[in-house]
């Protein structure tokens, strides 16, 4: 990454790092020598195992820190320990989504809506990010140029959706879009150094997405590997009048 690779002493953070995407960050930037530091959180020790295997191999460069984003105390916890060890942070990737689990499907018709599933989707998918950013900002205010960016969804996408179905899941990302480029306004005037900006990964194989892949044709279905080296070639050519934008996995510009 050319901005990493700019600038010496990097400190990284992925936020949901114990599988999926999130994991194939750390894996992919942990033998980058630039960065001196990552954070990794995940939720439940016991699906964080192999995370958990890679902090003994890169003790000192890698840190594993249990965090739900949906509890604020623990977001400004695990903020707070970090502070103790840095001063400022160039990356952070919110990895951390929900499209379904053993309660919960997505819903396909207005018969299968109820206001409690909605509000974990938006707790999850939305919320968490939005408190990640209040509580990130003393750690993006110095001069170095750095980037947080969410992992969205291009079903987040108003203007894209012709099919309906799963409410909300769409519209706990397109909620997640708003709040991150309100959050770049922001961040503009307080630490203009940092970049705010959601990414829809495409489709990846998978805990989130296989229940769903039937329909998806093989060269659309990406390995975790590829997908994290699309991402990170995106927010390598990030410029500063980016900040705010929801970009697909190939660089181009979703509608919101």
């Amino acid at each position: 990454m050319s901005f990493i690779d700019n600038i010496i002493n990097t400190n990284v953070m992925i936020v949901g790092a114990s599988q999926g995407i999130g994991l194939g960050f750390i894996k992919t930037l942990l033998p980058n020598e630039r960065i001196t530091k990552i954070y990794a959180t995940y939720r439940q020790q016991e699906s964080a195992g192999e995370l958990i295997e890679l902090e003994n191999k890169y003790s000192g460069k890698l840190t594993c820190l249990a965090m739900d984003i949906t509890e604020e105390s623990q977001i400004a916890e695990v903020i707070q320990r970090i502070s103790a060890e840095v001063k400022k942070l160039h990356l952070v990737i919110n990895c951390v989504g929900l499209l379904h689990d053993e309660t919960l499907q997505p819903e396909k018709s207005l018969r299968q809506i109820n206001s409690e599933n909605l509000l974990r989707y938006f707790q999850i998918n939305s919320i968490g990010s939005v408190l990640l950013a209040k509580h990130l900002l003393p750690l993006f205010r110095h001069s170095d140029r750095s980037v947080f960016a969410s992992i969205s969804a291009k079903l987040g996408s108003i203007g894209d959706n012709q099919l309906g179905g799963w409410y909300g899941y769409r519209a706990s990302k397109a909620a997640l879009n708003m709040f991150m480029r309100t959050v770049a306004i922001e961040y503009a005037r307080s630490c203009p150094k940092a970049l705010v900006v959601t990414l829809h990964p495409g489709t990846t194989d998978t805990r989130l997405s296989r229940p769903f892949q039937g329909n998806v044709p093989a060269q659309k279905l990406f390995s975790v590997e590829r997908t994290v080296d699309q991402l990170l070639a995106v927010i390598e050519q990030l410029q500063e009048q980016d900040s705010g934008q929801f970009f697909s996995w190939d660089g181009s510009r979703l509608p919101w």
